[in-house]
């Protein structure tokens, strides 16, 4: 239940994110900012072990803290969190160099079927809307994402086996979100026009979809195996484009929708194989 809580609270990003008529920047920064301070606060373990290797691996994790609020401005919300899923295919690329580790066969079938689901999104010129008006500009900020998260990804796994230390990681989501807000901050000054609304969902964004979702997270993965862990977050994925079509009528293309169907169905079916 707290891991399904915790994806629930990640999917609603989008739809907050476009709720928002703060600038990308003043979301990105403003969020990371609370969210900061909320992980310093309630969770001991995000204020312990900080080193030379956390600070590498915040780096990483900031630039998708801010990728993502930049493409879901842009693009739609399925683009944004469907591009960011890829981030397989960077691990599978950058596996050898970064962890040592060798590809298998069977992760080149990830790699094509999620490469496949990627050209989805850039094959289709989708039209300009109210809630993303740069689509193709957008879709280009989220594979970057996903690439910065599968930099994350693997310089977690890089901590925790360099050191042995399983803490490492909320050190580096506290610090990619400190990361985060100082970067944002020249371009996020002087706050010119918001209203009550806009510093309501931002709030929420930083207690309750970053701060709170990862405090159910770390929780959560304590009884869980890997493989139920990996399922149950893919609800976050799933979800996301959900609540965007309920609260701001954004309809993904048909495009959008085959590629994000491929890139889950890839990631899913490579997470229970490796299981087996």
């Amino acid at each position: 239940m707290q891991l399904l809580a915790a994806a629930l609270l990640f999917s609603t990003g989008g739809a907050a994110i476009k709720a928002v008529t703060l600038t990308s920047w003043q979301v990105a920064g403003f969020r990371s900012a609370i969210a900061a301070v909320v992980l310093l606060a309630l969770l001991p373990e995000a204020r312990r072990n900080w080193s030379k290797r956390t600070g590498l691996v915040s780096i990483a994790y900031a630039a998708t803290l801010v990728l993502f609020v930049l493409a879901n401005k842009l693009t739609t919300a399925a683009n944004a969190i469907f591009l960011q899923a890829s981030a397989p295919v960077y691990l599978v690329l950058l596996g050898p160099w970064l962890l040592k580790e060798k590809p298998q066969r069977r992760d080149w079938w990830t790699l094509a079927v999620i490469c496949c689901g990627m050209a989805l999104f850039f094959a289709g010129a989708e039209a300009p809307r109210i809630t993303a008006p740069d689509p193709r500009g957008g879709n280009l900020l989220a594979a970057g994402a996903g690439l910065s998260w599968a930099l994350t990804l693997g310089g977690l796994r890089w901590i925790a086996g360099k050191s042995g230390d399983q803490d490492g990681g909320l050190a580096t989501v506290a610090g990619g979100n400190c990361l985060a807000a100082l970067v944002c901050l020249p371009m996020a000054l002087p706050v010119a026009a918001s209203t009550s609304l806009d510093w309501l969902v931002v709030s929420y964004l930083g207690i309750f979809q970053i701060g709170l979702a990862y405090l159910l997270l770390t929780r959560g993965v304590r009884g869980v195996p890997a493989l139920e862990v990996s399922l149950l977050i893919m609800l976050e994925p799933a979800l996301n484009p959900v609540w965007t079509w309920l609260v701001h009528g954004e309809a993904p293309g048909f495009y959008s929708i085959g590629g994000g169907a491929l890139i889950l169905a890839a990631t899913v079916r490579r997470g229970i194989t490796a299981r087996r």
